[in-house]
C-alpha cells in the first residue's frame, strides 16, 4: 500500500483534472494516516482501492488548507548542504538553518525543505 511517495521521491497524483504532490504523507499526520490505512487495509476493514482514494483526498486537502488558512510568512537563513530538482520538484538540506517569523525565531541543526511550483497545482484545462 505504502506508494513510491515513500521511496523517497515525491510523486504526482492527478485526479479529478487537479495534480497534487505527495509531500505531505512523509509529514507526522500522513505517516499516521498511512499506517492506519495499512492497518485497516490488512485486517480486511477496507479495501486497497478505498485506502488509495483516502490518500488521494489527503493530498488535496492538505494543499488547499495550507493555501486558503495559511497567511503567515516565514524567512530562512542556513547553510545550503544539499539540493535537488527531479519531477518538478525541488529539495533543500540545510545546516544550522534560523527560521524567523513576525513571533518566534528558531534555528535547527539540519533541515530538509521539499518544495514544488504551485502552477502544476492548478486545474488542468482540456
Amino acid at each position: 500500500m505504502r506508494g513510491s511517495s515513500h521511496g523517497g521521491d515525491d510523486t504526482v497524483t492527478k485526479a479529478s483534472g487537479m495534480a497534487t504532490f505527495e509531500l505531505y504523507r512523509r509529514s507526522t499526520i500522513g505517516t499516521c494516516l498511512t499506517e492506519t490505512l495499512d492497518e485497516l487495509v490488512s485486517s480486511g476493514a477496507v479495501s486497497p482501492e478505498l485506502a488509495i482514494q483516502v490518500l488521494v483526498q489527503f493530498d488535496k486537502s492538505m494543499t488547499e488548507a495550507l493555501e486558503m488558512q495559511v497567511k503567515s510568512k516565514v524567512s530562512v537563513k542556513g547553510h545550503l548542504h544539499t539540493y535537488r530538482f527531479c519531477d518538478n520538484v525541488w529539495t533543500f538540506i540545510l545546516t544550522d538553518a534560523t527560521f524567523k517569523s513576525e513571533e518566534i525565531q528558531e534555528t535547527l541543526g539540519r533541515v530538509k525543505i521539499v518544495a514544488c511550483d504551485s502552477k502544476l497545482l492548478q486545474p488542468q484545462h482540456p
